[in-house]
């Protein structure tokens, strides 16, 4: 590997790079958003729904969890086009990813629900609380420190299936590292540089995930 070539052709490539990374990281980020907040709503709706609004979602999420994501972003963007929705690449991508988040989010929420005792939701009743005002200060800050671990994980997985965008045309981080590597033949140290940048993301992720860990925790 000759390191000064390398160097040169990074720096040449540098404005196509920051360019990948950061519709890399606008993918993940609004995936993981959006995903999470549908997220919210389906563990709700798993939890507490009415049965039959419990059996269409239960089929919801049993059927996106079972469903690669990779097929997900290929429906996505070339399905919905039979059936006159047109969305481009990226907001093909985004909307796989945060349908396919909301999935594993949702039964995320649903364990830390259910793992709440109900005599803590009783209780807020017979107070007087409404459901909202229940899960706002009693649930849902219980949950959240239960399902937390799970969520970092679900997010890093977000941003590495943010990579199969690029088969749909969506010029993120690996999509211009490989036109990189076609044209400088440097596959190793293109993809090695790539694969440290992604790294980055999710250590980023998984520092944020023990900042909230710290905040959210109860005193002992």
């Amino acid at each position: 590997m000759d390191l000064s070539a390398f160097l040169d052709q990074l720096w040449i490539a540098r404005i196509p790079l920051l360019k990948g990374l950061g519709v890399s990281v606008s993918i993940s980020f609004l995936s993981i958003v959006v995903g999470t907040v549908l997220g919210v709503f389906v563990g709700l709706a798993l939890t507490y729904g009415y049965k039959p609004v419990r059996f269409i979602v239960r089929g919801y999420t049993d059927f996106i969890r079972g469903t690669p994501v990779l097929v997900l972003v290929l429906a996505s963007y070339y399905v919905l086009s039979t059936i006159g929705i047109d969305l481009g690449p990226f907001q093909a991508g985004i909307l796989a990813l945060s349908v396919f988040c909301s999935s594993h989010v949702g039964e995320l929420v649903r364990g830390a629900l259910q793992a709440i005792p109900k005599g803590q939701t009783e209780a807020a009743k017979a107070i007087g609380l409404t459901f909202p005002q229940t899960f706002a200060y009693i649930l849902g800050p219980q949950a959240l420190r239960q399902a937390l671990p799970a969520w970092v994980n679900t997010a890093a997985e977000m941003v590495k299936a943010s990579t199969l965008l690029s088969i749909i045309g969506v010029a993120e981080l690996l999509l211009r590292t490989q036109e990189l590597i076609s044209r400088t033949f440097m596959s190793l140290e293109f993809y090695f540089f790539a694969g440290f940048l992604y790294f980055v993301i999710n250590y980023s992720i998984e520092r944020f995930g023990r900042y909230v860990e710290r905040k959210t925790a109860v005193p002992s």
